[in-house]
């Protein structure tokens, strides 16, 4: 039986009315993506076409979800909301404050200790308001959402970039801040820049060595990490149909590396078995009636030119395992060029660890196609070379991979188990103790979705690839990143050469899915009377205090914090790891701002200039005595800016510093957003030569700024040392919602106003 299963058939019983209409007024077929959009207008029935790219558009999702990372800020803003009660279905999941170092039960024991308070907290928030709630242990968020909530045909968002996984299901979920999430949790719409759209053609069939997750390195190779942004990628084909609906899962949860709005798949027969594997025969029945709705229409993906702003077409008869890296997603390399491209760019060849398993591949398909290989370490008397680690997704796996076998035969061959949780695919891997930051220059191979510097373990130095898990674990039986399983064979222990049987596995286990406790907590019907306690001298939770609104005269006489050089992700502004502790203490948390962004003046990191002493310091601590003295500042970045994780706080954070600006080249979706949602400006250059003209010493003046309005670039005056001055013009996107948002000090402060009205 679903959750929620009232509100999937309220939203299948109105989709043909709003779909047909759609049709009717465009004039035209409706791909899936479109038809999921218009059938989840925040005003009901369409009555307008919706220009891509261009219009913004309110939105009503089916519900919320949130990790126990973001959902901490998102709470704290939504006790501020007036609201006694979520207005959607809602859940928080908590899976990234569980460290990865002995295996899941110390680890989960440690975590539960070390973490109480803020598990506790959100226990108490969820219970109070509604919210459900899967403990710690439970599994990745977005493995437990597909396996429990997401439905063909829906629409959600959550507070973690890769809430897209569920596009493997057929929906249109997408990643967002947690001040959206706030807004949909207080009964208001969701507002959203309608998408662009990317077809990708699927063409022949997987096979062999080749798998679901180098459908989308292969994606990633042709798009670019940037190539996706304001758009939806939607999958279609003879290879999409015989693909696994986990498979999906797969393809559209990285499609947050290439900067997707979203990806999603036209509903099939492989997410009819899912679903009723997954105990939930009544979401599968119900979609069957509404099946023509649930994928594009037959011209669409006859002619995908008509109707897609863009289409690739691969052909997965004769796609390669790849991996990508390191440093970056979009780094592609076919296994059998791996060789001359690690020679060629000087990458270590011996391969230390590889990691299988997080939120985008820990599947049951994935760990039984993984556990076929290890089988044949000991069935042909080999040995592993790397250091071997699983991390499953959910507890409902975990529970079934023990049942059958397969942790059995990991532990067989020295692998380590750990905790259901997003651990090392996040930071959150106690590999080197406290001396990550000067560990050694050595190559990891993961079947995870990023791998931006010290994303993993902490060290600059590691240099991280991505693969397919049953790349990883050849990988990691070889211990050489340039074995191709394909062609290469092995020396075993008695000095035979043997090569491995190509992974075999299981869509689904044969036996059913089966779990003991699966780690959820339903909420009070009634909440009112349950009291959420913070501690006044807590380090891991403070309450929030609305921002002020950002006068214009404060736009004059502004300081230079930093000009980032090259990549600047969400990781760099506010780094996870050992900071995910104070994901809840705005204040503390704060203290990690832009340590990680490379300042463009003198290529350091954490090393910038204090305009008011002369002296070099930290950037937190530089802005820290701006702060004090009343003076906003600025930060100017390069492409992509804010590219990776949705965490709010790489916006929040320098808004509680004092930053009132960013001017960048090009930014990444969600972080524009929650620039925008914390009451900053979040600007382009319109020229971007103009990025070069930034001096280290430079004072800004928005001399326009009481004419902001949509449309209408804004003028910067910015003085030089030497009396010299520039005018820049920077472009925005803020429509007159936005710019309300803006001149409240946030778009929580409009909430909390309208509420009270």
């Amino acid at each position: 039986m679903a959750f929620d299963i009232d509100m999937i058939k309220s939203v299948y019983a109105r989709m043909a009315e709003r779909v047909d209409k759609a049709r009717e007024l465009s004039g035209k077929p409706l791909t899936l993506s479109e038809k999921i959009l218009y059938s989840h207008l925040w005003d009901g029935t369409p009555t307008k076409v919706f220009t891509r790219g261009k219009d913004y558009v309110d939105f009503a999702p089916d519900r919320v979800a949130c990790q126990d990372a973001t959902a901490q800020m998102a709470l704290l803003q939504f006790m501020h909301a007036g609201k006694p009660k979520v207005a959607v279905p809602t859940t928080v999941h908590c899976d990234h404050l569980i460290q990865a170092k002995v295996g899941a039960e110390a680890d989960l024991k440690r975590a539960n200790q070390t973490s109480n308070e803020v598990f506790d907290f959100l226990e108490s928030v969820s219970n109070k308001y509604g919210i459900g709630f899967w403990k710690p242990g439970a599994g990745i968020i977005h493995q437990v959402v597909l396996e429990n909530y997401a439905f063909p045909g829906g629409m959600m968002i959550g507070t973690d970039s890769h809430t897209v996984n569920a596009g493997g299901l057929g929906m249109v979920a997408i990643g967002v801040g947690g001040a959206d999430a706030v807004d949909v949790m207080a009964g208001m719409a969701w507002e959203l820049k309608f998408p662009k759209l990317i077809g990708v053609k699927l063409t022949g069939k997987l096979s062999g060595w080749t798998a679901p997750k180098d459908v989308i390195l292969k994606v990633a190779d042709i798009l670019t990490v940037k190539g996706g942004t304001g758009a939806i990628i939607e999958y279609f084909g003879e290879g999409a149909t015989s693909m696994s609906c986990t498979g999906k899962g797969t393809i559209c949860n990285m499609g947050a590396e290439v900067g997707a709005t979203t990806s999603t798949f036209g509903y099939d027969e492989s997410m009819d078995r899912y679903l009723r594997g997954t105990d939930r025969s009544d979401v599968a029945d119900e979609a069957k009636k509404v099946a023509a709705y649930l994928t594009a229409d037959p011209e669409v993906y006859r002619e995908p030119e008509k109707y897609f702003d863009q289409v690739i077409e691969i052909d997965l008869s004769t796609l390669e395992p790849h991996l990508n890296g390191p440093f970056t997603p979009d780094l592609a390399t076919p296994i059998s060029k791996m060789g001359e491209a690690a020679k060629k760019n000087d990458w270590p060849l011996n391969v230390e660890v590889g990691l299988i398993g997080s939120c985008t591949n820990s599947s049951y398909e994935d760990i039984s196609r993984a556990a076929s290989l290890a089988k044949q370490v000991s069935d042909k008397k080999l040995k592993t070379k790397s250091k071997f680690t699983i991390t499953p997704g959910s507890e409902m796996v975990r529970y079934t991979i023990e049942r059958d076998g397969f942790i059995k035969t990991f532990n067989d061959i020295g692998a380590t188990v750990f905790a259901n949780a997003c651990g090392p695919c996040i930071g959150m891997w106690d590999r080197y103790g406290d001396k990550a930051a000067t560990g050694p220059r050595n190559t990891i191979v993961h079947s995870f979705n990023r791998n931006f510097a010290k994303r993993a373990d902490g060290n600059p130095n590691t240099l991280a690839f991505v693969g397919s898990p049953e790349l990883v674990t050849a990988i990691a039986i070889s211990g050489r990143l340039d074995f191709n399983p394909i062609t290469d064979t092995l020396i075993n222990e008695e000095g035979q050469e043997v090569k491995l049987d190509e992974p075999r596995g299981y869509e689904l286990p044969p036996e059913g899915f089966a779990v003991e406790d699966a780690g959820y907590i339903a909420p009070r019907k009634d909440g009112s009377s349950v009291e959420v306690k913070v501690a006044s001298d807590s380090e891991r939770l403070q309450l929030l205090a609305p921002f002020t609104p950002i006068t214009n005269e404060s736009l004059k006489g502004m300081k230079l914090l930093i000009k980032a050089f090259g990549k600047c992700t969400t990781d760099h502004i506010s780094m996870a790891g050992p900071w995910l502790r104070y994901r809840g203490h705005l204040d503390n948390i704060s203290n990690n701002t832009l340590i990680g962004a490379v300042n463009a003046f003198n290529k350091k990191t954490n090393f910038v200039k204090n305009q008011l002493t002369g002296e070099y310091g930290g950037v937190p601590d530089t802005q820290r005595v701006y702060k004090a003295k009343g003076i906003k500042t600025i930060v100017v970045g390069d492409h992509n800016y804010g590219e990776g994780s949705s965490r709010e706080h790489a916006a929040m954070q320098p808004r509680h510093l004092g930053v009132a600006a960013v001017l960048v080249k090009s930014f990444a979706r969600i972080h524009e957003t929650n620039l925008k949602k914390q009451g900053m400006l979040a600007l382009t250059f319109a020229n971007e030569n103009d990025y070069d003209k930034i001096q280290e010493d430079d004072t800004f003046n928005f001399i326009d700024i009481d004419k902001f309005a949509p449309d209408v670039p804004l003028t910067i005056e910015v003085v030089h040392t030497d009396g010299s001055k520039d005018l820049i013009k920077a472009n925005h996107s803020y429509n007159a919602q936005q710019i309300a948002w803006f001149r409240e000090g946030s778009a929580l402060n409009m909430i909390k106003k309208e509420n009270a009205a």
